[in-house]
This record gives structure tokens, C-alpha cells and sequence, in this order.
């Protein structure tokens, strides 16, 4: 087995009264593909940051392999006083790492490089953060939540991105299609310790399921053994006084240890207050249209939505849609075309902006309006304590303010607020951003026992999957297409993945005409960053190649050379024969693309 590239021995951190971490284990070594799976709270992002040399633990030990590489992303990256994106990004790269390839990986995901930090998306910061700790090529990647924000082309890039690469990876994502593709090894922090099995993910759960199902059945066991020893200490006490001494040591610590068991967390109750039933249309849309400028976010679009479909929207950021369902519920009237929402609909929204929600004010205060102690859920009064447990808060938290809650915590604070409204219509914004998968589970069960009707919003393909009945997918200039199914099924009807083409402006009316009676131009090939800087670079490799070749040569020469250094005849061989083969490949790759270039100059 190859050694560790990074090992975490008996890390113990403990927060407040309940320690986070308890002897916890992690080795991690060349190429490893390591899933980190927890619930929100159990420590994983801190254990990251042990790793990465961020947080110091109270106690363990932390080894890196002498020489070896390592990226961290946060999951709130700090961009300090970098005035662009791609200032951000170069100031990630090593002495002697590639500038062009900061470049290349800022162009691929979607950014000029010249965005200003202070004014960025959430979106635009994660794909800045990422070329960050990609462009040094590490030998070790630790990622904290990598997909949060990004669309679904990015996230597929992504996938393609660190598929392709050698380096080790600890990644910690709610994203169970991106866990499934990429991790080879699973590590489940649950309760301050590290479980781990040699398979990906996607056998995470049934493994988690047996593993808590055994635990279960220990427990039983032990509260029997504590029952018999109990009637024993009643009715069966002899003479024997050691005998009896022992017996009553022993029932002590049987006691102790069902005393200081931490059983696993519980899972969310998460329940939509129901109104009466909707008609049975909900919304029918004819022929919408909406554009910003010259630009169709929605046009000719038409779709009837009945009473329990469950339907997706999809797409790359700035495609338009949550414009699109602000058409589609009303909040927001169409240029052209006509909306019509069926009878006795009422409505309860999850907007994706955290942001409204004042950091300052408490979660009880978030829940309650600020008004009293209890929270009006489908229009009965229940005390927030209550409610704050079926989201899996602590009594304790209830004066915590929201800027100290974590990401999965304003997520479950989110749906409370949301579901505590009567509806029958539940439109969801990016539901799943930050909850841990066993309260996904949770979110997938009660959406299928809704009986109302559900539009959602998600990048989440997992979840679409298990969740939505149809999809609708921009196509391009304001063009969207509804496909039956999940995200699987529209991919096997579309024939492609999505890509960033789809948010691309529309041309302006003559052009449209134009387009019609002539065919498509395709747009003119350009030189990528990558093959501009080998271009650039190949000509000099190529040199530094041949210096070797004749330098090993030179060494070769020496008749008298094997007979006197085995060993050094055998390495000037080995390296002759290398440089000549990576030679040969450098030759005909500059050869492409000066062919390449000279065709685009000519065209």
C-alpha cells in the first residue's frame, strides 16, 4: 500500500461540553477518492480544516508527506483585498506553477477574470475558489461542499475536471450523483469518530443502515443484560460477598456505559401544512413571453400544470429561471401571452436568498415573527420549542442569532418558515442547498406524500430524479422545452448535457429574420489558453529535450562506461529513452496545433 500523502491520529476537539471529535482517524494517500459523509453539525468541515493545517485540534497528530501539495477550498472563500477574480486565483499558484493554467480554468468556468470580488454571485465566488486550489495542479484536494451554487453544467464540468486528474481528493458534498461518480473510499464522521469501508459512496447507505441496525441491536441486548442484572441484585443475592461485590462492579459499569451512550441523531420531521385542495388546473400558460432588452429570458413558451405534478426547472445560472416562475405564479407579468392559476390556490414559497433574513435577529424570532412564543403552523398555534425540534434544533438554540447558525442550519430554518404556511402549492428555490442527506431523505418523502402541486428549482440531479414528474430545460434564445420524467429521463430524450450555450442573448429581430432563410454560421475557431501557452512553451521543452538526449548520450559514449557503473549505464538508458519518447510526442503536438493555427489564420 502506498504511504500516506496526509494522516489525522487521534484528533480530539471538543466545542462547549460535548466533544466534536473524539480519536478520530484519517488516512489519505496518492490517487485516494475520499468521501467525508455526516450529518450537519458532527464536525466534517472542521476535520477539513484540521487537515489543511487551519484548525489546531486539542490534541492528535496531523503528518504531511515532505514535499507534498495541498489545496483547501472553504465553503466561504475569503477574497481579502484582491481587486479581480483572476488576481484571486493567481495569488493561489506556487513558485513555479503555470499561469496559463489560471487562466485557462477561470475561462472555463465561466468568468472573464476581471470581476470584481466586493460585487461577484455566490456562484461566481465558488467557480473563482475553485480555479483557485485547481490551477496549482496539488497532489491533495480537500473540498468543503464544491457544488454549492453552481449549475448543472459546471457541476458536470467539474465532474469531468477532477475525474481526469491523479491527485488525492477528501470531499465533502450533499450532492449524491457527485459523490457517486467521483469517490472511491467512504469516511462517515458520526458521533466525534471516523467509520470507514474501501467503496464509493453509492454503497454509503445500505453499509450506514447495517451499521446502525447492529448498533441498535447491541443497545437492546444491553438494557436486557441491565434488566437481569438488576432482578439479580433483588432477588438472587447469596452469601458470597466477592461474588456479590463483582456482580454489583459490574452492573456500575453496564449502567455507565448505557449512561454515556450518544445514540445517532434523529431525522428532521419535516410536514407541509395543507390547505384544501387546489382545482384541478393549476396554471396554464399560452404563448409567454419575456425578454430584458434584446434579450428573450422567456419566449412562446406554454405549459398546463395539473394538481400533484411535481415539476422541475433546470439550467444554467442566468438562464432565466426563476424568472420563469415568477411568470408562472403570477409575481411577475408576461410581455406577451396570457397566465391563469386555477381555483382556491394558495401558495407558500422557499426563496434561495438567505440574505432576507436579518443576522441578527434569533431563531426563535425567525420562526415566531418576533411575536410570542408560539410559531402558526397551517393555522394552529405550536410552541416554537417544539417546532424548532421537528428541524432538529436544540432547545439551547433558541436565543442563538441566525449569523451564528451553520449553512445546513439557515437551510432547515428555511423549509420551517416555508412549510409552516398552508398550501397546496409549494414553490421550492434551491431546497436542498446545505441539508445533509438524511434530511434530504426526509425533504423527498414528505414531498411525495404532498398532495399539492410542486415547482422547484434545483441542481441537485439526485434529487430531481426522485422527486419531479417533468423537467423544463432552456434550449437557447429564450426558447424552453418541458421533457417527462426526471433529469435522467430528459437527458435520454434531449440527447445532451446542458451547457452554458443555453444562456447565450438572442440576436436582435432583423437577425432572427436573417436566420430563418439562411443556414446557421458556425462561429469561428479560437486558439484556447491551453493551446496558445503550448504553442508558446513546446518549442522550449523541445530544446531542453534534445540538451538531455545529448547530455545522456555524451555518457553513453564512454565504451568503458558498463563495465565500470552498471547502475549509471542503466539510468543514462532509461532517461535517453524517455526523453526521446516525450521528444517525439512534443514534436507532434507543437506540429497540430501550428497546423491548427496556421488553418484558423487562413479562415
Amino acid at each position: 500500500m502506498a504511504p500516506p500523502l496526509i494522516q489525522l491520529k487521534d484528533i480530539r476537539l471538543t466545542f462547549g461540553g460535548t466533544p466534536l471529535l473524539s480519536g478520530v482517524e484519517l488516512s489519505v494517500s496518492s490517487g485516494e477518492r475520499v468521501c467525508l459523509i455526516g450529518r450537519n453539525g458532527s464536525g466534517k468541515s472542521t476535520l477539513l480544516k484540521i487537515a489543511a493545517g487551519l484548525v489546531e485540534p486539542d490534541g492528535g497528530s496531523r503528518f504531511v508527506q515532505p514535499g507534498a501539495t495541498i489545496r483547501y477550498l472553504p465553503q466561504e472563500p475569503d477574497f481579502g483585498e484582491h481587486k479581480t477574480t483572476l488576481a484571486y486565483v493567481e495569488a493561489g499558484l506556487g513558485p513555479g506553477d503555470d499561469h496559463y493554467q489560471a487562466r485557462y480554468l477561470v475561462e472555463q468556468l465561466g468568468l472573464s477574470g476581471e470581476e470584481d470580488p466586493a460585487h461577484i454571485s455566490g456562484g461566481e465566488a465558488r467557480r473563482a475558489a475553485l480555479a483557485r486550489v485547481l490551477a496549482p495542479s496539488p497532489d491533495i484536494l480537500l473540498l468543503d461542499e464544491p457544488t454549492n451554487h453552481l449549475d448543472l453544467p459546471t457541476i458536470e464540468w467539474l465532474e469531468g475536471e477532477l475525474e481526469s486528474r491523479k491527485c488525492a481528493l477528501v470531499l465533502i458534498s450533499h450532492d449524491r450523483r457527485f459523490l457517486s461518480n467521483l469517490s472511491r473510499a467512504t469516511a462517515w464522521l458520526d458521533r466525534g469518530q471516523i467509520r470507514q469501508i474501501d467503496r464509493g459512496f453509492s454503497a454509503f447507505e445500505a453499509w450506514r443502515d447495517e451499521v446502525l441496525a447492529e448498533e441498535e441491536r447491541e443497545q437492546h441486548k444491553l438494557d436486557r443484560k441491565i434488566v437481569n442484572e438488576e432482578h439479580w441484585l433483588r432477588y438472587g443475592v447469596s452469601g458470597r460477598r466477592k461474588r456479590n461485590v463483582k456482580r454489583l462492579g459490574n452492573l456500575h459499569a453496564l449502567r455507565d456505559q448505557r449512561r454515556n451512550y450518544r445514540g445517532a441523531t434523529g431525522s428532521a420531521n419535516l410536514a407541509a401544512a395543507e390547505a384544501e385542495k387546489s382545482g384541478r388546473l393549476v396554471i396554464e400558460a399560452k404563448g409567454i413571453g419575456k425578454a430584458y432588452g434584446d434579450r428573450p429570458i422567456v419566449d412562446n413558451f406554454s405549459i398546463r400544470i395539473q394538481r400533484g405534478d411535481r415539476v422541475g426547472i433546470v439550467g444554467p445560472n442566468g438562464a432565466g429561471k426563476t424568472t420563469l416562475v415568477h411568470l408562472l405564479i403570477g409575481t411577475d407579468p408576461p410581455d406577451s401571452g396570457t397566465i391563469r392559476l386555477g381555483a382556491n390556490i394558495e401558495m407558500a414559497t422557499l426563496d434561495q436568498h438567505r440574505e432576507s433574513l436579518d443576522p441578527k435577529s434569533t431563531l426563535a424570532e425567525a420562526l415566531t415573527g418576533g411575536r410570542g412564543d408560539h410559531v402558526n403552523v397551517g393555522g394552529k398555534p405550536k410552541h416554537v420549542i417544539g417546532y424548532m425540534k421537528d428541524f432538529l434544533f436544540a432547545e439551547i438554540q433558541r436565543g442563538t442569532p441566525l449569523e451564528a447558525l451553520s449553512g445546513g442550519e439557515r437551510g432547515r430554518l428555511m423549509l420551517a418558515r416555508a412549510l409552516a404556511k398552508p398550501s397546496n402549492l409549494l414553490v421550492l428555490d434551491e431546497p436542498t442547498n446545505d441539508l445533509d442527506l438524511e434530511t434530504l431523505d426526509v425533504l423527498e418523502e414528505m414531498l411525495g406524500d404532498y398532495e399539492g402541486t410542486v415547482i422547484l428549482i434545483s441542481h441537485d440531479r439526485d434529487f430531481l430524479d426522485r422527486v419531479v414528474t417533468s423537467v423544463i430545460v432552456p434550449e437557447g434564445n429564450g426558447r424552453w422545452i418541458e421533457y417527462a420524467g426526471g433529469y435522467s429521463d430528459m437527458l435520454a430524450q434531449r440527447g445532451a448535457d446542458l451547457t452554458r450555450e443555453a444562456v447565450k442573448a438572442a440576436p436582435v429581430a432583423e437577425e432572427k429574420k436573417e436566420a430563418k432563410a439562411t443556414p446557421t454560421a458556425t462561429p469561428k475557431r479560437r486558439l484556447s489558453f491551453n493551446e496558445k501557452h503550448a504553442l508558446e512553451t513546446l518549442p522550449k521543452t523541445m530544446a531542453k529535450l534534445q540538451a538531455e538526449i545529448a547530455k545522456q548520450q555524451k555518457l553513453l559514449d564512454d565504451p568503458d562506461l558498463y563495465a565500470k557503473d552498471r547502475k549509471k549505464f542503466d539510468a543514462a538508458s532509461a532517461a535517453i529513452a524517455k526523453a526521446h519518447e516525450e521528444l517525439s510526442a512534443a514534436e507532434d503536438r507543437w506540429l497540430e496545433l501550428e497546423v491548427l493555427r496556421e488553418e484558423i489564420e487562413q479562415a
